[in-house]
């Protein structure tokens, strides 16, 4: 299905190989010069959106709803997903369940992070997360015109965005901003405070404000924190192949510029959020944050503080469930095939009940 979009750029194959595909979203440029996103869509062949081959888990449930995006009626479904820190998309097994329930599936790999990171730049570095907003504008524009071609149906999509740790706190703030966007809102595991407390937090922005006046791009030394790589990495103890320079083993160095954009973005969080749209939020039964690996770690979350973020989850918007999964990663979809699978279900079956 390679071709070019009505906004000029163009379809290529993409690095998770069958049925995947990516495009360029040029975006205006920064202090460090040119600035994309990356645009990546699960695009089976119609005899392919059944389930077969990596989805012979999927229940009998999803066989009965089965539907092909080319099926829809009135607006069809889209699901966005937002990767999180140090990260990109590599979630396959979602993209194709989900694709298996009747959703069109999207990703988008913000600037300066996977796919869209170029030579030169800051990998990951923001001095203030609204500026994703133009990553997201771009790519729903592009999605729309995509979706218009390929099921013939000009209604626009209803979007449901489903985002992981920091992209769930870039997710929430902004559609907190841009009230109407999306139907629903997923958020995986989300990091929306700082661990340890709002205390803490407050504390930190006064340690870090100087530093991201003066010299926003400098990096702090903290201890090297691997555990949580090589709870998911096929290299170490877990089962999925991560790319060495857009996701590393060590993270990206952390810099006093993206430090005080993050905590801001917790203090809006617990100021209370009015996001018009319903959200789910994903959770880890447990959090267990230690440098050095264990097999423990491979049941718990190893980056945020599941009870805090529980907590603050009431405060996004009036229609919000908790989900919890014991023994569930800090990245519920890469956590072992019983936790995940579970976690695919109901995602599918909570979009199902929202179809505005």
């Amino acid at each position: 299905m390679t071709g070019t979009g009505n906004s000029g750029q163009q379809w290529r194959p993409d690095v998770l190989g069958h049925n995947y595909e990516c495009m360029d979203l040029p975006l205006n440029d920064d202090d460090e010069g040119p600035v994309k996103a990356t645009l990546v869509r699960h695009a089976p062949a119609l005899e392919d959106t059944a389930p077969h081959g990596i989805l012979d888990f999927l229940t009998t449930f999803v066989k009965r709803r089965h539907r092909t995006p080319h099926e829809t009626d009135g607006a069809p479904k889209v699901v966005l997903y937002l990767h999180g820190w140090a990260d990109y998309f590599l979630q396959t097994e979602l993209a194709e369940y989900l694709t298996a329930s009747g959703f069109l599936f999207y990703a988008v790999d913000l600037r300066k992070f996977g796919r869209s990171l170029l030579p030169g730049q800051t990998p990951g570095y923001a001095s203030d997360l609204s500026v994703y907003d133009e990553d997201l504008a771009v790519a729903l524009r592009e999605i729309e015109r995509d979706v218009a071609a390929r099921t013939n149906n000009h209604v626009p999509p209803t979007i449901h965005v489903i985002a992981h740790s920091l992209g769930g706190l870039i997710a929430a703030l902004w559609a907190d901003r841009n009230p109407g966007t999306v139907g629903t809102l997923v958020l995986n595991s989300p990091w929306l405070e700082l661990q340890g407390s709002s205390l803490v937090r407050s504390i930190a922005m006064h340690l870090v404000e100087p530093f991201a006046r003066t010299d926003p791009k400098r990096p702090f030394r903290f201890p090297e924190m691997p555990a949580y790589w090589e709870s998911v990495s096929n290299e170490a103890h877990g089962e999925w192949m991560l790319d060495p320079v857009w996701r590393p083993r060590a993270s990206f160095p952390i810099r006093a510029g993206w430090t005080k954009a993050v905590l801001a973005g917790h203090a809006a969080v617990e100021r209370k959020l009015n996001i018009d749209a319903p959200v789910l939020v994903l959770l880890s039964g447990r959090t267990r944050i230690q440098a050095e690996w264990t097999a423990d770690l491979m049941r718990a979350d190893a980056v945020i503080d599941v009870e805090e973020t529980s907590r603050r989850a009431l405060g996004l918007a009036r229609r919000t469930a908790v989900f919890r999964y014991p023994g569930a990663l800090h990245d519920v979809f890469l956590s072992r095939r019983t936790v995940r699978q579970q976690a695919y279900r109901d995602v599918a079956v909570w979009l199902a009940a929202y179809p505005y």
